[in-house]
């Protein structure tokens, strides 16, 4: 009898011992309170990489306050910080006091304890629909308080929260050379598609997205310097008649062939530090 429970645990503690050798990444990445030193460097893809040497946004600023700080993601790369501060001065041009800005990433990137797949380069921003009321809120008023939705409940059309406001933040940021594309709802974007007069160039960028009625999602090119696998580009075109599309199926969802699920897809917050990029696992190991 002995014999057989030693045996058994000999065999729980091999099974266990691979796990333990090769933890989630979720958890590793989640558990850092810092960034790691060193110049900064986005390694790997969007969903599943990591980062060194990213710089905290600043709780709050003139023109923005980061938002859900309980979560300790408004760390990015230095290029992306600099992004969002200058588009915060771009909304207060636009008549805005600034920016609630969301998630951004984790202190050294990596997959998320919760959320996002995404946001693991600290290339990747969450900018609130909502115009802020005050940037002096408390730490805790930024936990309770809640964007505002720009579509009505069906998503089939503006709410009355969308402002023109919107899309001058949003052209603005597609403006900027170094932000790669950006995910907002259809119904936004086929609204941006009916303001625009002049050149349109800059919707191209702009990607119809589900969930995205809240808050619009800025992601930046690969930085020099960094070592990441490119996004395939957005098809040329400005991309409104894709967006017009998805309402269309949204007001009869007949229209949409079901698709199967992907057998082989796996939620980021599955992977195991293996199957990050090498330079991940130094990442994870500096002071």
């Amino acid at each position: 009898m002995i014999r057989k429970i030693l045996t058994t645990a000999a065999l729980m503690l091999g099974l266990a011992a691979p796990a333990a050798a090769d933890p989630l990444a979720k958890d590793v990445f989640g558990g850092f309170r810092a960034a790691s030193q060193g110049p900064a460097v986005s390694i790997g893809f969007y969903s599943q990489g990591c980062g060194q040497g990213f710089v905290q946004l600043p709780e709050s600023g003139p023109s923005w306050q980061a938002m859900r700080l309980s979560r300790n993601r408004n760390w990015g790369h230095p290029q992306m910080i600099e992004f969002l501060i200058g588009l915060s001065r771009a909304a207060q041009q636009a008549g805005w006091p600034g920016l609630y800005i969301g998630d951004i990433s984790q202190p050294r990137g990596g997959p998320m304890t919760s959320g996002h797949a995404s946001h693991q380069l600290g290339l990747d921003a969450d900018i609130w629909m909502l115009p802020p009321s005050s940037l002096n809120l408390s730490p805790q008023q930024r936990e309770n308080l809640s964007s505002v939705s720009v579509t009505n409940q069906a998503g089939t059309q503006l709410s009355n929260h969308w402002t023109p406001g919107h899309m001058s933040i949003m052209r603005a940021a597609a403006r900027d050379p170094r932000v790669e594309r950006i995910l907002v709802d259809p119904v936004a974007k086929v609204a941006m598609c009916q303001m625009e007069t002049g050149d349109r160039r800059w919707l191209n960028k702009v990607r119809p997205i589900n969930a995205h009625n809240y808050h619009f999602h800025v992601r930046l090119a690969c930085p020099q310097g960094s070592i990441c696998r490119v996004q395939d580009p957005p098809p040329p075109g400005d991309g409104c008649e894709e967006a017009r599309e998805w309402i269309r199926n949204r007001i009869d969802p007949s229209r949409v062939k079901p698709v199967p699920p992907d057998p082989n897809y796996r939620h980021p917050r599955t992977y195991r530090m293996s199957e990050l990029p090498a330079q991940c696992q130094t990442v994870a190991s500096a002071p």
